[in-house]
């Protein structure tokens, strides 16, 4: 029988990397979703659901491939377009092409909340994430977020400002 392996601890500046990134994953959902609940009573999940419908072909997609596109389970993104239905700015119709899917449709009030709403969001977005780095910061930011993604969830959807 082998023995055990010795586990491969992080070394000093792994480890202060690492802190850095969990206190990034810790501070900027928080201080996103602050900014959109005091500023348009919307939580940040709520609001990349209905941004990411503005950004699809007649503010219309499946459900699943919502949920892809807003990285969240489709059991979270139900429960959250149940309270966006309530709102009056998304409603859900079977798909005609298979009505085995159901279509997701931002209303003509959701796009004038997302409107409404984005340039508070891209200000806050600007003000925590681009405004400290450089542009060669920014360009490795987006790498090193794509590496870990990958790393993650190699056969997973990747999100892009394409959709």
């Amino acid at each position: 029988m082998d023995a055990p392996q010795e586990p491969r601890w992080l070394t000093s500046e792994e480890m202060d990397s690492w802190l850095a990134l969990v206190s990034v994953m810790i501070r900027l959902p928080a201080a996103l979703d602050g900014q959109l609940q005091r500023d348009a009573g919307i939580s940040h999940f709520e609001y990349q659901v209905m941004a990411r419908l503005s950004m699809t072909s007649e503010r219309t997609t499946r459900m699943s491939e919502l949920a892809a596109l807003a990285d969240g389970s489709l059991s979270r993104l139900s429960h959250v377009v149940k309270r966006l239905e309530k709102r009056g700015w998304v409603r859900r119709t079977p798909d005609p092409d298979d009505g085995r899917y159901t279509l997701a449709i931002l209303t003509e009030e959701g796009w004038k909340k997302v409107v409404e709403t984005a340039p508070g969001h891209v200000d806050a977005v600007r003000r925590f994430v681009f405004d400290p780095l450089t542009k060669t910061q920014i360009r490795q930011l987006r790498d090193i977020g794509q590496r870990v993604t990958r790393a993650i969830d190699p056969e997973g959807p990747f999100p892009s400002a394409a959709g």
